[in-house]
């Protein structure tokens, strides 16, 4: 059963609050979205989560979790009826998969994004590093998810989308702030990206706002070749 009063503090924009926005949606869980822009370093913010991050899920008054792909499985474990099982199954092996596609997404996916993209939050980034993660993207990451994950499905091991999409295809879109690294992602790729977005529509607007400030942003480095 879902606890009663829970509340996901998110930032619209952020790619790691989308999959978490896009499960309570899907699943249509009671469960109240709060913008947390601006207010993580309180200290009402800072008594519920000490390490200030977002996207933020409060249980109740005493207790809280954080870190993406934590909250999506939590959330999907506790949505009544089972409804969960369909973003992440609960077939072991399945189940694994989703696991280990998340891990690979937090460990090697994900740390590629902060020098090709963080400049849209008015973090200092440096465009030859950029260029040196986004070709990390190219020969390594990209390939194991066209050749590995998707190899034989639509989405990652599956014919439906699951969390781990969730986790991976928001990501992507940082590379947006970068034209010229955008246009060199392999078109596989960025169906994938537009394949999973697509599937969770009530969740749009919020893809969408990452999407405008990665295509809008003018920084140095963004028309710089990869």
């Amino acid at each position: 059963a879902i606890p009663s009063g829970m509340k996901l503090h998110i930032l619209p924009p952020s790619a790691n609050s989308h999959g978490c926005i896009a499960v309570v949606q899907d699943l249509g869980m009671d469960i109240e979205i709060v913008n947390a822009y601006g207010k993580t370093r309180t200290d009402e913010f800072l008594k519920m989560n000490p390490c200030h991050i977002c996207p933020t899920l409060e249980i109740d008054s005493n207790t809280a979790i954080w870190e993406s792909g934590a909250i999506m499985r939590y959330l999907c474990n506790i949505a009544p009826n089972g409804a969960g099982d369909k973003l992440y199954p609960n077939d072991p092996l399945k189940r694994a998969r989703v696991d280990l596609v998340l891990d690979w997404r937090q460990t090697s996916l994900y740390p590629c994004f902060p020098a090709i993209g963080y400049g849209i939050f008015g973090v200092p980034v440096n465009t030859d590093e950029a260029k040196e993660k986004f070709n990390v993207l190219q020969d390594e990451h990209f390939n194991t998810l066209m050749d590995v994950f998707l190899k034989d499905t639509k989405f990652v091991y599956s014919d439906t989308p699951t969390i781990a999409d969730l986790a991976v295809a928001p990501c992507l879109t940082f590379i947006k702030a970068r034209r010229k690294f955008w246009d060199a992602v392999p078109d596989k790729v960025k169906e994938y990206h537009k394949n999973v977005l697509e599937a969770f529509p009530a969740t749009k607007e919020n893809f969408n706002a990452l999407d405008g400030m990665c295509t809008g942003w003018d920084g140095e480095g963004c028309d710089a070749e990869p």
